[in-house]
């Protein structure tokens, strides 16, 4: 039995090892370094594309952050409450 155990186990081990030697020589060949370049690209690509939505979110925070400390965003004044230097109403031409 004890015998019958240590094969099953030396199958399995040779099993795993040959796996992952192949699978280590398929990355070794042209193709699989290509792929192995192209999946790094698609996942620099993807980390710079989430860098600028990140840096446009904090870009839009930030001018509205500005925006509210000024007042750019207060409405305009209508003609009525507009008042120009040296008047005082709107009746002040004929005083």
């Amino acid at each position: 039995m004890r015998r019958l155990f240590w094969l099953a186990m030396g199958i399995t081990i040779g099993a795993l090892v040959v796996r992952k030697l192949s699978a280590a020589a398929e990355k070794m060949t042209p193709a699989g370094i290509g792929a192995s370049i192209a999946e790094g690209l698609r996942d620099l690509a993807e980390a710079i594309g989430d860098f600028g939505a990140d840096v446009r979110e904090a870009m839009a925070e930030r001018e509205q952050e500005l925006r509210s400390g000024t007042g750019l965003d207060a409405p305009l004044p209508t003609g009525d409450q507009v008042q120009l230097p040296g008047r005082h109403g709107a009746h002040s031409a004929d005083h």
